[in-house]
């Protein structure tokens, strides 16, 4: 299905990421495993790659510097040749309310989620549109859809990439380029396994479908939205929250 694509996926040593990263691979297409805090992690994950046949790279880079993504791009343009695939995951969460929250906990959410985002996209675009072609998912949240208490930073950020997504998705429609994002509800990760039991409970109550989604579910929406099954698809937001927004 992505034969011969290069996939770039940001924040893939775990989790969602992770999960997304090997599911790309597994459909053929060469992955760049982007880590910025555990590189023995980002290995393991292209170790698990290669164990089943699939080519896979790591790079570390913290999407929230300039600079540093544009080293990235440059080198995957170096590398490969090309760049097919951008998958935007990096995210961090700096939960509390908002009477209590410090001005670095909501800078350092939007650096990361929002202008993570914009920073791959920025010095990625050049490039894509030379080749007249490209997909980029984005990963955005429920919490941008619906807000969530304790969550304004994430909430906020979320809710950009959702419009950042359409603006970009009509600047580069008419060379050929994609632009999705895909919004995971309570998706079982080991972020979400450190909920408080009572927490979780209450998360799961608000789900229709009366139970968590899996780091699966996330990867085989990113999927879809990364092949040519998706080309006449671009500015849309796919939830994937078993019902919950």
């Amino acid at each position: 299905m992505l034969t011969d694509k290069i996939a770039l996926v940001t924040g893939a040593s775990r989790g969602i990421g992770k999960e997304i990263a090997k599911t790309l691979a597994q459909a053929g297409a060469t992955v760049i495993v982007n880590y910025n805090g555990s590189k023995e992690a980002a290995e393991q994950v292209v170790a698990e790659i290669k164990e089943n046949q699939g080519n896979a790279v790591t790079y570390g880079c913290n999407v929230s510097d300039f600079e540093e993504c544009q080293k990235m791009i440059e080198y995957i343009i170096g590398e490969f040749g090309r760049l097919d695939i951008i998958v935007n995951n990096a995210g961090i969460t700096r939960d509390g309310l908002i009477m209590r929250m410090s001005e670095n906990d909501f800078d350092a959410v939007l650096d990361t989620n929002l202008k993570g985002c914009f920073n791959v996209i920025r010095h990625a675009s050049r490039y894509l549109l030379k080749q007249r072609s490209g997909k980029i998912v984005n990963i955005s949240s429920v919490s941008g859809v619906m807000g969530n208490a304790g969550q304004a930073n994430y909430s906020a950020s979320k809710a950009g990439v959702i419009g950042l997504t359409k603006a970009v998705a009509k600047e580069l429609a008419g060379r050929g380029i994609n632009v999705n994002a895909v919004a995971p509800g309570f998706i079982s990760t080991e972020m979400t396994d450190a909920i408080p039991e009572n927490a979780k409970e209450a998360l799961l109550k608000q789900i229709p479908m009366g139970r968590p989604g899996k780091t699966a579910d996330v990867a085989k929406a990113v999927l879809f939205l990364a092949s040519a099954d998706s080309d006449y698809i671009t500015g849309q937001v796919l939830s994937v929250d078993g019902g919950m927004a």
